[in-house]
């Protein structure tokens, strides 16, 4: 039923299963055989995901990064790289014509937005949304650097960063809420020239990023955002969110997914885009 989505917690994983069960669910929902669903998720170990077209070597060192423990992984959505390590990552996969996600890409971001806007109000972060996203050239290769159409911002600083894919009739529209950010890590493992030009673009950064930490002073728990901004999607989107988990059939798939398309940041060059066997 269209009224009735499911809402899912699936704890923490590492980003190549992240991206996999992502995907699965998007597959499954696009034949019919899973409703409408929402995904809370967490990453261990932390991890960088990179946009769909973003080049490895221009964004992180994966020598740095294999040393550090740090997961390198391939979104199926596009945009710049997020550092994930201490926040809640939300995922909305829904059919293009359910009225929550339908419209142009930007109109679909309003509405999804409103969810995340309600929820960090509960925690009494005054976030707007970006009506209008500047025209200034981005300078890194990370997400959080600035703010998109409809994204979250607080006195200017981007807190939510989120992106958008559309495949099989579906939309599958994945972001993350920053409870707190190492960033002396996230750019110590990032790619520069020199060192001069990682320190330039860290203090930029640093002025147009901020978490709930740095907006509240005082810690967050993942179970305390979790819970706040399920209720603001309960709120924003008109629905009843059904406690469930993943099939078993959606949970072999991604285990699929994740050894032979997410466990390689090379797949998008060899990526076909086609909806995969379910017999599985």
């Amino acid at each position: 039923m269209d009224n009735e989505w499911r809402f899912i917690q699936t704890g923490f994983q590492d980003g190549a299963m992240n991206m996999a069960i992502d995907e699965a669910i998007l597959i499954f929902h696009s034949k019919g055989l899973v409703p409408p669903t929402l995904r809370f998720y967490g990453w261990s170990p932390p991890a960088f995901s990179l946009g769909y077209f973003q080049k490895v070597e221009r964004v992180v060192d994966l020598e740095k990064c294999r040393l550090a423990g740090v997961d390198c992984v391939r979104r199926i959505t596009g945009g710049r790289a997020v550092f994930h390590d201490k926040e809640l990552t939300y995922s909305v996969i829904a059919s293009q014509r359910l009225p929550q996600v339908s419209g142009r890409v930007i109109e679909s971001y309003l509405k999804l937005s409103k969810g995340l806007l309600e929820g960090l109000a509960l925690l009494g972060i005054p976030a707007k949304m970006v009506e209008k996203p500047s025209k200034k050239r981005h300078t890194t290769a990370a997400c959080f650097d600035a703010p998109s159409w409809y994204e979250l911002v607080v006195d200017g600083k981007k807190l939510v960063g989120s992106a958008q894919t559309r495949k099989f009739g579906c939309v599958l529209q994945h972001g993350a809420i920053l409870l707190d950010l190492d960033v002396d890590k996230m750019f110590e493992l990032m790619a520069f020239s020199n060192e001069a030009l990682r320190n330039r673009q860290k203090e930029i950064f640093q002025k147009k990023a901020c978490t709930i930490k740095s907006v509240l002073g005082r810690e967050v728990t993942y179970d305390e955002i979790s819970q706040v901004i399920l209720t603001g999607f309960k709120k924003s989107l008109g629905v009843k969110l059904v406690p469930s988990e993943l099939t078993d059939k959606e949970l072999k798939l991604a285990s699929k997914l994740r050894e032979e398309k997410y466990s390689r940041l090379d797949w998008s060059s060899l990526d076909s885009m086609k909806i995969p066997d379910l017999q599985i």
